[in-house]
């Protein structure tokens, strides 16, 4: 099954102390299936990374090294996003905009959103999107 993946999803694998079925369910589908991410994800994911560098929780080596192994994921990047529907789905859902990028590329492919945000689940289950 082709799928959406989010930030959320994503830096779940960076760190080996946070355990998430459905984190290891969406990593496992990736590798047989189609996934595909919004271009934002990569910038979410560079941002937590960094944070988490500072806190000390991982080396500018483990950002590196993790960077590498999600590229060789071939997570699809989408560039063309629908700006009009994101705006709908943030102010129908109250989601940040950040959040309604994910699922507007969910509904526009028709795939199911793999998150672990637990609002932008809830918007994606009332707009008829799937969440793994």
């Amino acid at each position: 099954m082709a799928l959406v993946i989010d930030a959320s999803i994503a830096a779940c694998w960076a760190f080996g102390d946070e355990d998430s079925p459905a984190a290891d369910r969406a990593l496992n589908l990736i590798q047989a299936e189609d996934t595909v991410a919004p271009a934002l994800l990569w910038y979410e994911l560079r941002n937590i990374l960094v944070v988490n560098e500072r806190r000390g929780r991982l080396s500018q080596a483990d950002t590196a090294a993790f960077l590498r192994d999600m590229a060789r994921l071939g997570v699809v990047t989408d560039h063309h996003p629908d700006e009009a529907e994101i705006l709908r789905l943030a102010r129908a859902h109250r989601l940040t905009v950040y959040d309604a990028v994910y699922l507007e590329l969910a509904q526009r492919l028709g795939y199911p959103l793999a998150t672990l945000d637990a609002e932008l689940a809830r918007a994606a289950r009332a707009e008829g999107t799937p969440v793994i």
